[in-house]
């Protein structure tokens, strides 16, 4: 496996950090011991005595116990706390061999955090008896070999240790042979056979003896197992090995067949009783790892070996001749230990959603091992860099995963964590575990609208209950806490009736219109709407909402001049002299829409003469389309129309009078329905100028002509109607549109009207505003009185 050069992007808390950090934690190891094959939920230890902690303190802060391996030999009693033993144990099947037997575990209190380190002792019991690998052993002796001579045995086993162990051999009666019990160099015990006697075959051609192994438990128990004896003929020359021990070392990842050694006997001996034949002389020959060619001496492997299982094998190898003589070694194979086991991680606890906004949040304990030994079991714990989390180890080959800051669940609602442990072997090996912590909402974000501000328009005159537009607020909160509620918030105006205007759905911000609105009474208003979610705390935000009445066309143009609704129209006196072109009057009219629903158009309909006046379209005025003559009538009758630009239209009609006049001598020319009623009086007034101009001067007859009929107007004005004069500025929704024929808001104007039949005139005077007329207008109208009553309003 390749070596990263990534190590400085990782969090890496080395081997020798863990023993460091484990001598600061300072807690001595406590130690318990129980017999193997205690029935479980045996009593083991009062735990709350030995930690020095108080009564109910273990329940309150979570204890619990470990082992590694994640094995749970031991448990706390649910009510009392107290250790109990959780299952039968076996000490051959947990240590073998190996004595004493040790299982360390860990006591831990999760809030908060805290380690004990404890041990449990396993006894061991006598309850295996030793056992032989072959129920038969053959052993060939030369009836010539002298007394003294030592034959090696096949050792038996015993899975007990101490003194439940295989203690001693021991060997049926007979006069020919005693047995020996040795010790090899690990402190197993074997047996070898003493001659005490010569054998003679002629006499005795087979022994058989019981040979028997005996442990130290009370009461002992024993195995046994028959050696055969065979009397050779005499052979004088045993095999002898070049080395009485050989020693060999074998890595465990070596592969089947492999050499391990070649042995080497010889025998000085000719013939058959010189061929050498050789023989492993193992314990368990089925399980055993090694066999031998019994011609060449090579040791070779047969199965795979575990430095983790065995370290070490002892084999003795035995040379026999053809006379049936033997000679003996013994081999010692080492196993050398290789990095063949990745670290292995064992979880503790694991909490997981964690809340936001709150750091050093333990989120996971677990702790590391590695199977191997010496450097290939020192590890390495590391996770990614680019997380908020810290690996802090915390005793032995423990550690503990904590936030490195406030999480923002917003930002990132899950995260997935990969544990990396490296032993330090070669090649390394790396274990990967990865968990899931996913983090839980706090009510920290307020709802935020998709505008700070809203415009709205509503055509007038909609119907109440109209859906009229929608706001908006997202929480980027969840569950309830992302969940909003609209609301209406009180107006800065206080003279605004909103609580009367519209109203919001608290579920979906949809906002309604409660009445219908009419927009020649309010054109726009403007409030606040509130979004508050329903997070403890409740957090909220504001947003703008303008609403803008559309205006609809609902209003007809009104004409404010010639006067119409059964009022007698005043009369416009045209001079026949007049060119085209020239204005004879101006309709006025206004409309209470707005925009183009008030854009106003002027038609003529109807003419007593067609083709004689024209209206402009645009702004009313009525002027003469041609030159007028004596043919022409004198008196006309004109219906102008008077159309806005709404969809659909509306529209008004205006009637005027026109009578053509040859000069503007006369005081009035009266309608001819009133002609019999004033002819006499006409006629007196003519008289008595003309009487009174042959007496007096030429100047003085102009003058008195020019007084006398002003004082005419004058009188016969009073005798027949009244002038109502109306001063003062239009309602304000009316605005002057320059040139569409609607009245601005500054003129002064005067109603002249006739009674029954009498002659009615509409006067212009001067405009309140000073810069619309030149100034000497009202000087130029006195002095020109033949052009009073057709002085365009422009």
């Amino acid at each position: 496996m390749k070596q990263t050069k990534a190590h400085n992007k990782k969090r890496q808390v080395t081997f020798f950090i863990l023993l460091v950090l484990w001598g600061e934690v300072g807690s001595e190891s406590i130690q318990y011991s129980v017999l193997e094959e205690t029935e479980s939920g045996t009593f083991v230890a009062n735990l709350t005595k030995d930690l020095g902690l108080r009564v109910g303190e273990l329940a309150a802060r979570g204890a619990r116990v470990v082992f590694k391996g994640n094995r749970q030999h031991l448990q706390l009693d649910p009510q009392t706390h107290d250790l109990l033993l959780n299952e039968k144990l076996d000490r051959e099947e947990l240590c073998g061999p190996t004595e004493p037997c040790v299982l360390p575990f860990q006591v831990l209190l999760e809030n908060p955090l805290q380690f004990f380190q404890a041990s449990l002792l396993v006894r061991d019991i006598n309850d295996h008896a030793p056992e032989f690998s072959a129920g038969k052993m053959l052993l060939k002796i030369s009836e010539i070999t002298t007394p003294g001579k030592i034959f090696p045995l096949k050792m038996a086993h015993d899975l007990d240790t101490g003194s439940n162990g295989l203690q001693s051999y021991t060997i049926s009666s007979n006069p020919h042979f005693h047995v020996l019990t040795r010790n090899r160099s690990e402190g197993r015990k074997f047996p070898e056979l003493v001659l005490n006697k010569p054998l003679d075959r002629e006499e005795q051609p087979r022994l058989r003896l019981t040979l028997t192994a005996l442990d130290g438990g009370s009461p002992p128990r024993s195995g046994t197992s028959e050696i055969q004896i065979q009397v050779l003929d005499i052979n004088d020359n045993v095999p002898e090995f070049a080395q009485e021990l050989y020693e060999a070392q074998v890595p465990e990842n070596n592969p089947l067949g492999s050499l391990i050694i070649t042995v080497s006997a010889r025998d000085l001996d000719a013939g058959s009783f010189g061929e050498v034949s050789y023989a492993l002389f193992q314990d368990d020959d089925v399980n055993q790892p090694f066999e031998i060619n019994a011609i060449t001496g090579e040791i070779r492997l047969r199965k795979a070996l575990d430095f983790e299982e065995v370290q070490s094998y002892d084999v003795d190898v035995e040379a026999t001749d053809g006379g049936g003589l033997t000679g003996k070694c013994s081999l010692v194979v080492r196993v050398l230990d290789v990095n063949d086991n990745a670290p292995e991680l064992t979880m503790s606890f694991l909490i997981s959603p964690i809340p936001e906004n709150l750091p050093e949040i333990i989120v996971a304990v677990f702790s590391v091992s590695d199977a191997d030994s010496g450097h290939n079991q020192q590890v390495i714990c590391s996770i990614e860099n680019n997380l908020p989390f810290l690996l802090r180890p915390s005793m032995e080959n423990f550690y503990t995963i904590v936030t490195e800051g406030a999480l923002d669940r917003e930002t990132r609602a899950e995260y997935n964590i990969i544990i990396i442990v490296t032993d330090l072997g070669t090649p390394r090996l790396k274990t990967e575990h990865s968990i899931t912590v996913r983090v839980s909402d706090v009510n920290d974000n307020a709802p935020a609208f998709t505008q700070t501000s809203y415009t709205l328009f509503v055509r007038e005159n909609n119907s109440p209950a109209l859906h009229i537009g929608t706001v908006s607020a997202t929480d980027r909160d969840s569950g309830t806490n992302a969940q909003v509620t609209y609301s209406l918030l009180q107006p800065q105006d206080p003279h605004l009736p909103l609580a009367s205007l519209v109203s919001i759905n608290a579920d979906n911000g949809h906002l309604f219109a409660l009445r219908s609105l009419d927009y020649e009474a309010l054109q726009a208003f403007e409030f606040r709407v509130g979004a508050t979610d329903r997070g403890s705390p409740a957090l909220s935000s504001e947003a703008l909402v303008r609403v803008l009445v559309l205006d609809a066309n609902d209003n007809s143009p009104f004409v404010l001049y010639p006067l119409q609704n059964g009022s007698a129209p005043c009369t416009e006196l045209v001079p026949r002299v007049a060119e085209p072109g020239y204005l004879v009057t101006k309709v006025v009219a206004v409309d209470g829409d707005s925009g183009q629903n008030a854009w106003l158009s002027f038609q003529l309909l109807k003419a007593t003469e067609p083709g004689l006046f024209g209206v402009w379209a645009h702004n009313g005025e009525v002027r003469t389309a041609r030159l007028l003559s004596e043919r022409d009538a004198a008196k006309h009758r004109l219906l102008v129309l008077v159309k806005d630009n709404g969809e659909p239209p509306r529209s008004a009609t205006a009637t005027l009078h026109v009578l053509l006049v040859d000069g503007f001598s006369q005081p009035y020319l009266p309608l001819p329905e009133a002609a019999p009623a004033q002819a006499q009086a006409d006629s007196l007034t003519v008289y008595l100028v003309v009487a009174l101009a042959s007496v007096s001067s030429l100047f003085l007859f102009s003058v008195l002509l020019f007084v006398a009929v002003r004082l005419c107007r004058r009188s016969r004005a009073a005798s027949v109607g009244g002038c109502s004069v109306t001063e003062g500025p239009f309602p304000g929704h009316l605005v002057d549109v320059s040139g569409t024929g609607t009245l601005s808001q500054s003129y002064q104007y005067e109603v002249c009207l006739t009674g029954g039949s009498a002659t009615s005139e509409f006067k212009f005077l001067k405009p309140i505003i000073p810069n619309f007329s030149p100034q000497g207008t009202e000087r130029e109208i006195e002095e020109t009185p033949t052009f009073r009553n057709s002085f365009p309003f422009s």
